[in-house]
């Protein structure tokens, strides 16, 4: 009785009007983003604050929403253990994502050879480019790495707004709460109830949504023009082919393996999706679908666990782009690389890509980060693509974005922490695929995809 009390609020959701619909709202957005930044250049630039207003209001929301998930989901785990099993086969998943990611973009960028007859001279190229994101590039080692997870106070965390400190912290509240006692049951309480204040909250942020991803379109179209697109746009295709071959093929096979289907994870996350394209960072996702994933009958202290660590140890978009942009620098510039050099490249970028936060420009100081320390590439070759990276930002975010959602369901999936009846109803499946068996279970009736938490809140609101 009391699935069917759930089912009923969502068709009476899918019969208000469309204009309504929140992803509805944010394709308008872009839509009208895209015209204003074509038509009025100026004017579409000058709306850049609305889309970087409307990701700073999100990132003021990540920080403490990602703490509430996790000492919530670790504090309803009975054994610690799981704790570090499942940041073990996170890590292993994450860094098995990141190389076939560098490998989708090496096969992509070789096959099609987007930069070869360009014959550019690096002596022509300006520095200036590079040296003006090398200042956020500086080379560290594991240590500097580690060590910058450790915020400088317990608040610090928080104020700086990045994901992995907080992480930290969180873990670490969420063991102490686990062990203080009537103390502790008394703060789980307080953090569960201002976790449903903060999601609420959340929901009336996403109002702006549409609003953000015009700004942020309009600026980009408006800033670069479409016309940018043109004199490199073979590199481009290239670039959203290798990102298009690796979410069917690599995330499209790892789906199947575990019994559940990409294109209906996609589709069942698109608010989230569109408001990656419009705002090229996916970051403002990230409270959207942590609660999605709780939707789909992952639980708190797995999925709130995966998700946040995959924005910055799952960037196979950024990974992607990296060995692309690399060699098409090297077939522009007629610089012939030995398989040698190639392979220590990309050692080198599977610590290159680990680390930068899911936001706009990460994976082009990345790929400052990884031609200043191979001697084989002109570092100054960033500024044939400063021009065009922001059309392919959005691309690397949205491949991020879908890796970490696909990714977080495995490994719930893997550690028992996923009812596989409810990712069924939720996914719409007529039944969802054991990993090990192949048959069908939860053959539960489908819900409709346009009930989403954020829809359900703007009604209440």
């Amino acid at each position: 009785m009391q699935k069917e009390a759930q089912v009923g609020p969502a068709n009476s959701e899918t019969r208000k009007p469309f204009y309504r619909i929140l992803y509805v709202q944010v394709l308008i957005g872009l839509m009208l983003g895209v015209l204003t930044g074509h038509l009025w250049p100026d004017f579409g630039a000058a709306l850049k604050p609305f889309g970087d207003g409307f990701v700073k209001l999100v990132k003021m929301m990540i920080a403490p929403i990602v703490f509430c998930t996790i000492v919530s989901g670790i504090n309803s785990i009975n054994d610690s253990r799981e704790i570090g099993r499942t940041l073990v086969k996170s890590m292993a998943l994450f860094y098995l994502l990141t190389v076939l990611a560098l490998l989708a973009g090496l096969i992509a960028v070789s096959l099609i050879q987007p930069g070869a007859g360009m014959h550019v001279s690096v002596s022509t190229l300006d520095p200036s480019v590079a040296a003006k994101f090398s200042k956020q590039a500086a080379s560290s080692g594991f240590a500097d790495f580690v060590l910058h997870i450790i915020p400088h106070s317990f608040f610090g965390a928080f104020a700086d707004g990045e994901v992995l400190p907080v992480l930290l912290v969180s873990v670490l509240v969420a063991f102490g709460v686990s062990r203080a006692g009537e103390g502790g049951a008394a703060m789980t309480k307080a953090i569960d109830s201002f976790s449903q204040v903060l999601f609420v909250s959340f929901g009336f942020v996403m109002k702006l949504a549409p609003l953000g991803a015009f700004g942020a379109m309009a600026f980009t179209v408006g800033r670069y023009g479409i016309r940018s697109i043109g004199s490199l746009g073979l590199l481009i295709l290239t670039f959203y082919i290798a990102c298009s071959v690796f979410v069917v093929i690599v995330l499209g096979t790892l789906a199947r393996l575990n019994g559940f289907s990409l294109w209906r994870t996609i589709r069942y996350f698109k608010e989230e999706l569109l408001i990656v394209l419009g705002t090229s960072s996916s970051e403002p996702a990230l409270p959207g679908a942590l609660r999605k994933l709780e939707q789909l009958g992952c639980q708190k202290g797995v999925s709130g666990l995966v998700l946040p660590m995959g924005y910055s140890f799952n960037l196979d978009g950024s990974a992607i782009y990296l060995t692309l942009a690399s060699m098409f620098i090297a077939q522009a510039c007629d610089i012939h690389l030995s398989w040698g050099q190639i392979w220590a490249m990309l050692g080198l970028m599977l610590l290159t890509s680990k680390g930068a936060a899911g936001v706009t420009g990460s994976g082009f100081v990345a790929l400052v980060a990884t031609l200043t320390v191979m001697p084989d590439l002109p570092v100054t070759g960033v500024a044939l693509l400063v021009g065009i990276d922001r059309f392919m930002s959005e691309a690397r975010a949205l491949t991020s974005m879908i890796s970490n959602c696909v990714a977080s369901i495995t490994i719930s999936l893997w550690e028992d922490a996923c009812d596989r009846e409810v990712l069924a109803r939720e996914l719409g499946e007529g039944g969802i695929r054991t990993a090990a068996t192949g048959a069908k279970i939860g053959a539960a009736p489908a819900v409709r995809e346009d009930e989403s938490w954020i829809s359900r809140t703007q009604s209440a609101a």
